[in-house]
């Protein structure tokens, strides 16, 4: 899906939308799954602690969940490594047949579109239709992508050296624990998923406290479709406690994390202070959005728009410092205050709504304080800037002009719908200011000059760059980040190097024949 204007997007969305929202509200979803799923059973955490899950649209109570911690990673852990276990039943399964199981899930998860795109809203407060039209039909496709990878993941034969037969295996790293954040999560679980099992291996999956229900769902349906014992574990708990235990287990030989970079940190020392499991980390970012004066400034403004308000700009990737060319300057802040000021906040589930909740109080007030920082550092606050109402926790789109580079709200990451517009001169001046950040997740550019376009692309330090578009992610391309923003990579056969481990293989013959 190509964001390239509101209206697009908004009849995208709705026409797969407005029909089903009649059938939920915030009041009629029900909740089935709200155990951990360890072997393939819903049971109750060791502790029997239980957490509640908010809904942030109204700040009210939806349901308490099983609170997993050390004790039940330990459980899940032994399950899955059961699961990967050479002479397995997973492991001795045809590849085709790991494959066939993986659209089988497709297949179910898009059986019950309209009640998991219910669940994500739910417990996310994202916008039914958003969750309908963009993360669980996404879902969908990612497994499906990666069920077609399962038969065609191999290795190499090498003419190598002396009188030898030499050949590569790309073998199941074996255990893989998956760290996935609130902000998509079902989109993120998907993106874990999906390589994790068309390479072989087993898993567990500690889903953010915010946003449990739709994991848990899908591991309902993991079971059902056949999935053997061990290989999917779902625990909901605390990065902390349930988290921690992930990142430090013995037995678990990788983790996968999409969070923030802070998180990051901690993960990639509990890795060195454990058993030196492989990580790959997908973190924040602060990324560039570069409008020269040649754009199609109708196309411009629109991608931009949908670059940082989509999912209420709770978005890694989100196109937060915005750098205009100095003569179409002034058009672009009016146009985007225009844009800005058509966004519907309200309910989630009315399919009218464009602009849902931020994900809880503490996200909020963090919002909050770098926006009144912006305004004290002196930014121009041209739309927005307070919180929207009295129940739940949203947030007014805000938009911020004359931003310089040193102030707070252009360096740190806000994760909310807060834009910041700067204006630069010349290419070389944007190209430094737009590198000048630990962060290198994505940047985008919009221009007509395909020479310009591309000497951009190169110069640009970051693990995406989107041209005349943003939020362009096709499940067949590469998605993950330059420095501070992580290593390794989502997404497109890139992903899968990262869950398998490369044998070589060399066995000694009596004449070698080329």
């Amino acid at each position: 899906m190509m964001f390239t204007s509101r209206h697009a997007l908004r009849s995208i969305f709705r026409s797969q939308s407005t029909a089903a929202a009649l059938a939920y509200n915030s009041n009629n979803v029900p909740i089935h799954q709200t155990q951990l799923f360890i072997n393939n059973e819903f049971v109750e955490s060791v502790s029997r602690k239980r957490f509640d899950v908010v809904n942030p649209s109204t700040g009210e109570v939806i349901c308490d969940v099983a609170e997993g911690d050390k004790a039940d990673v330990d459980l899940a852990v032994e399950a899955a490594k059961n699961a990967a276990a050479y002479g397995s039943t997973w492991r001795t399964l045809d590849a085709s047949q790991r494959g066939k199981l993986m659209f089988k899930l497709a297949d179910a998860m898009e059986a019950e579109l309209e009640y998991i795109s219910a669940l994500e809203t739910l417990d996310n407060g994202k916008t039914y239709a958003q969750s309908i039209g963009f993360d669980v039909d996404r879902s969908i496709k990612c497994i499906r992508y990666f069920a077609g990878w399962a038969d065609k993941i191999h290795g190499k034969t090498i003419p190598a050296d002396y009188s030898t037969f030499v050949h590569t295996r790309h073998e199941p790293i074996g255990v893989v624990g998956g760290i996935i954040p609130w902000n998509f999560p079902l989109l993120m679980l998907a993106w874990k998923l999906g390589p994790m099992l068309a390479t072989g291996n087993a898993c567990v999956i500690k889903v953010a406290e915010q946003t449990p229900l739709s994991a848990l769902y899908i591991a309902k349906l993991a079971k059902e479709v056949g999935f053997p014992e061990g290989v999917i574990n779902i625990i909901s708990g605390f990065g902390p406690t349930a988290g921690g235990a992930l990142a430090m287990h013995n037995d678990v030989d990788k983790i996968a994390f999409t969070g923030s970079t802070e998180v990051g940190r901690i993960i990639q020392e509990s890795s060195a202070k454990s058993n030196l499991k492989s990580v790959t980390l997908e973190l924040g970012g602060k990324s560039p959005n570069i409008v020269f004066d040649d754009c199609d400034m109708e196309q411009a403004v629109a991608a931009s728009h949908m670059g940082l308000f989509f999912n209420m700009g709770q978005c890694c990737c989100a196109g937060s410092r915005i750098y205009v060319q100095e003569s179409i300057y002034e058009q672009f802040v009016e146009r985007m205050v225009d844009e800005s000021k058509k966004r519907v906040l309200g309910d989630p589930f009315d399919a009218n709504t464009t602009h849902g909740p931020q994900i809880d109080r503490d996200q909020l007030d963090r919002i909050l304080d770098l926006v009144e920082t912006g305004k004290e550092q002196g930014a121009s606050l041209e739309f927005g800037g307070a919180q929207h109402g009295d129940k739940g926790y949203f947030m007014q789109p805000t938009v911020f002009a004359d931003v310089q580079d040193h102030m707070d709200i252009s360096v740190h990451e806000i994760f909310g719908p807060v834009m910041q517009i700067a204006s630069f001169k010349d290419t070389d001046e944007v190209i430094a200011r737009a590198n000048n950040s630990k962060y290198g997740l994505a940047a985008a550019v919009f221009t007509r000059d395909i020479n310009r376009m591309y000497h951009m692309t190169s110069a640009l330090k970051a693990g995406t760059v989107w041209g005349n578009c943003y939020n362009l992610l096709p499940t067949q391309a590469p998605f993950g980040g330059y420095k501070q923003s992580g290593f390794g990579r989502d997404l497109g056969e890139y992903a899968l190097s990262s869950y398998t481990e490369v044998k070589n293989v060399t066995v000694a013959v009596p004449q070698k024949n080329s």
